[in-house]
């Protein structure tokens, strides 16, 4: 058992190190030692999870493809130079929403260079709201519609007893985590020392060129035109999710006659998303070539291939060992319930993917006999992957950041990321569980 762990750990050491792609790819050679070399016997891909997010991806890239979503950040970024003095405070709650939006956190490409075009301008250490906008980017996820995180934890809880829906999901994690970041944003507010107080910084300006480099450019998505048929495609969009959400309101007051009749809310939002992206291409002659070489398609199904190696990998592992696994974590789990949310924050250190973590680590918490309740509030916990600064969206923030107080440390633990991203999560985390308790007293009252 000890050593088929080491075995799975090390593929996703290997996986992480090598990044993108590679991190599914390498949970195969994790997936094949123990089937092909120990006769385990090989778990069950997660393929209801990979479905959701092909459609919603596709439905996103399709929107990116069709101007749409350049449409969104220029709203975005008129809010944003409305109070620039606020930046710290606006720029992730912008990056969340956005997020929350479209279920990808990858949208922050496009908005981070004007966050720290605003930041400068104004002589506020762009490291302050850079770090946390970032880390607000991928906070979104759990509080997203569409995103494969919550819908996988809908489709799990219900396949294992807990009748929870999309809403009552959003109902606690969106408070929850916007509470978080304010927590963290506050925290940030006087990080660092001033521009002009910052000795580092005033060395860098005093060289002409780069001084031009830093103050010279003017990052904006003011000047592009957007056309009717760019703001009819964030209308479909928006009307798709609507849609989906409303559906999921049905579920929550229908009979269990009249629910027989609809589809399960997975298949439901697989066909909306579909639907959504052929009405864009046909209405909004969104070119489909530009929609599979954007950033969000290309990220969104690198995600895909993650979480099927990652999640496969595991299913495998924990199905096999599952009778030892409870014997070893049951005493600590039913004393302390909520600890299983430090079990998803390491995981998802090592993983990053929270859709990845809940296919993986959400049946493993209910076999262990953990409420319901107690899982979907600490599900914010799933968010761990800022620690080691390796993800697509933080280096890239630290790229963006021209003036250098965006960083990745010496001792690569020391980053900008690390405080933001640990106050976000933890209250996030606390608030959630806290928000649970109100929301499902009995649960709670026999732990």
């Amino acid at each position: 058992m000890i050593i088929q762990l080491l075995i799975v750990l090390a593929a996703l050491y290997v996986g992480s190190r090598y990044g993108s792609l590679a991190l599914g790819a390498i949970s195969g050679i994790g997936l094949a030692i123990p089937v092909f070399g120990f006769g385990m016997k090989p778990g069950t891909p997660p393929t209801d999870v990979i479905y959701i997010i092909i459609a919603a991806v596709t439905c996103a890239g399709v929107l990116q493809a069709s101007g749409g979503m350049d449409w969104l950040i220029q709203i975005a970024e008129k809010l944003l130079r409305r109070s620039p003095g606020m930046i710290t405070i606006l720029a992730p709650l912008t990056t969340f929403f956005l997020t929350v939006l479209v279920g990808t956190g990858h949208v922050v490409y496009t908005l981070m260079p004007i966050i720290v075009d605003i930041s400068i301008k104004k002589g506020i250490r762009p490291e302050r709201p850079c770090g946390v906008a970032s880390v607000a980017s991928q906070v979104g996820i759990t509080c997203s519609p569409i995103a494969a995180a919550v819908v996988a934890f809908v489709t799990i809880s219900n396949a294992n007893g807990y009748g929870v829906s999309i809403p009552q999901v959003l109902m606690v994690t969106i408070p929850a985590c916007v509470i978080g970041l304010l927590s963290a944003a506050m925290a940030s507010y006087k990080r660092g020392k001033d521009l002009d107080k910052d000795p580092e910084f005033q060395k860098r300006i005093a060289d002409p060129a780069l001084k031009d480099y830093i103050y010279g450019s003017d990052a904006t998505t003011l000047d592009k035109v957007i056309d009717k048929k760019a703001k009819r495609a964030v209308y479909i969009f928006l009307l798709a999710i609507l849609v989906i959400v409303a559906l999921a309101f049905c579920q929550m007051v229908l009979s269990e006659e009249a629910l027989a009749k609809l589809p399960k809310m997975n298949i439901a939002i697989q066909i909306i998303m579909l639907c959504a992206t052929a009405l864009m291409i046909m209405l909004c002659k969104a070119d489909v070539k530009k929609a599979a070489a954007g950033t969000v398609w290309r990220s969104g199904m690198v995600a895909v291939v993650a979480i099927y190696g990652i999640a496969w990998m595991a299913d495998t592992y924990f199905g096999n060992y599952m009778d030892q696994i409870k014997e070893m974590l049951t005493g600590i789990v039913t004393q302390y319930p909520w600890s299983i949310a430090v079990v998803f924050f390491l995981v998802s250190v090592l993983i990053n993917s929270q859709g990845a973590v809940v296919v993986a680590m959400l049946p493993l918490a209910y076999s262990l006999g953990i409420p319901g309740p107690v899982l979907l509030g600490v599900l914010p916990s799933v968010y761990g992957y800022f620690f080691i600064p390796n993800y697509p969206s933080d280096i890239a923030t630290v790229n963006f950041d021209r003036t250098g107080t965006t960083v990745i440390g010496k001792y690569l633990l020391n980053h900008s990321f690390m405080m933001p991203g640990l106050i976000s999560v933890i209250v996030a985390t606390i608030i959630g569980y806290a928000t649970t308790m109100l929301l499902f007293p009995g649960y709670f009252a026999n732990l």
